[in-house]
């Protein structure tokens, strides 16, 4: 089935309910997904709610509820019949009502989001348009390109004046203070969580009282070049994009406050922003900043022990995701990571593979988690597993045997 099919046979499905469970994964691509798809609902007339989870059990499903799952649910084999799925992780879910991009032969690792699907999915439920911006939270947050599907939707928010583009700095906060001390995408070592670096940096870098920017981002790179691989360095300064109809216009800056929130547990704050309500911005900012902190805190204890196996522990599972991203994106490593938060009984594996070619890391995670009891999978090169504490060990060794056969 194509893409165009399966969008069209999920609008029609959800043109006939009168109410909606969506649930969103709580990142800021599956938020984004969750408040598109319920803002078209709401402008259809059709009653909904929304709540943001990190994970979903077919179990907590009722087959007489209508539900969709955005940014979830693909690699579940067991949901119940009916149930709507619009994401882009590695297909399992063999239902009929099912809007995947990777099932159309896409690349969802870098054409298309879960928040672009169910973009797609709310113009075919009608003239929704206005909404692209936040397709670029998903683009944004899953490190995704313009590409593809992405460039199309991205194209059609430059036409209709939903998004503008800029050139400059790509940090996300609220001041130049913020955004140094707090950055964790990309993660500065030496000056991440440091107040001292920052206040020389800023100190150094001022010219008859103003900003030299050129200056500081030299002062960046040359702190920072020891630590981090050229990716890191190239992410400091591009492009940049303002949505223009959101409440939060900088991109890089909505991206990172949502996907904050829906991480330390106020999903609901994230999605009231993305149905463009005021009322919670300074609340939002401060949740994520306590977030990005936490973040960092768990990066600085992680890169100052010696590893040797890319396998690092933390103490919260809300940071874990973060921190994996960051160590595999922003450190020099030259192997898998694997960060794992322990959860009473439970292990939370977050996995990361940016640079080798040719394993398909969802799958492999997702193989290894079932042969320990658990469950897992995700993308090609980012996935994450949940399994029992007690066979931590067992775990990695399945996959390390998996990665190298």
């Amino acid at each position: 089935m194509s893409l165009e099919e399966a969008v069209s046979r999920v609008a029609l499905n959800l043109e006939r309910q009168d109410f909606v469970e969506v649930y969103a994964h709580h990142d800021a691509d599956g938020i984004a997904a969750g408040s598109i798809l319920c803002t078209a609902l709401y402008r259809k007339g059709i009653r909904f709610r929304l709540r943001t989870q990190d994970r979903i059990s077919p179990a907590s499903l009722s087959p007489d509820t209508p539900a969709v799952l955005c940014d979830l649910g693909s690699g579940l084999e067991d949901l119940p019949g009916g149930v709507m799925v619009i994401d882009h992780h590695i297909p399992r879910f063999e239902g009929e009502l099912h809007v995947n991009p990777r099932l159309d032969g896409i690349d969802a690792d870098r054409e298309l989001s879960s928040a672009g699907a169910a973009y797609l999915v709310a113009n075919e439920l009608g003239d929704n348009r206005d909404l692209a911006g936040l397709v670029m939270l998903g683009i944004i947050g899953d490190d995704q390109e313009l590409a593809g599907k992405n460039l199309e939707i991205f194209n059609e928010a430059i036409g209709e004046s939903v998004i503008t583009t800029g050139r400059g700095c790509r940090l996300a906060g609220r001041d130049l203070h913020e955004r140094l001390l707090c950055s964790i995408n990309p993660y500065l070592p030496r000056i991440s969580g440091d107040e001292m670096a920052v206040a020389d940096l800023i100190e150094t870098a001022i010219r008859e009282d103003a900003i030299e920017n050129d200056t500081l981002i030299s002062l960046i790179v040359m702190r920072i070049s020891p630590f981090v691989p050229s990716r890191t360095l190239a992410s400091l300064y591009g492009d940049r994009y303002s949505l223009d109809r959101e409440v939060i216009p900088d991109a890089h800056s909505f991206t990172a406050v949502v996907d904050a929130c829906g991480k330390s547990g106020q999903g609901g704050l994230a999605a009231s922003l993305c149905f463009r309500s005021v009322e919670g911005i300074g609340e939002a900012w401060e949740a994520a900043q306590g977030h990005r902190r936490r973040v960092i805190r768990s990066l600085s204890e992680a890169t100052g022990k010696e590893k040797q196996d890319g396998f690092y522990e933390v103490d919260e599972t809300s940071v874990a995701s973060d921190v994996a991203d960051a160590l595999a994106r922003d450190t020099l490593q030259d192997q898998p990571v694997l960060v794992a938060a322990r959860n009473k009984e439970l292990c939370h594996i977050s996995a990361r593979a940016p640079d080798a070619p040719g394993i398909n890391l969802g799958d492999l995670v997702h193989e290894a988690a079932v042969r320990c009891g658990g469950f897992g999978g995700g993308h090609r090169k980012r996935a994450g597993a949940t399994i029992s504490c007690a066979r931590i060990g067992e775990f990695r060794d399945a996959l390390a045997k998996m990665g190298a056969a």
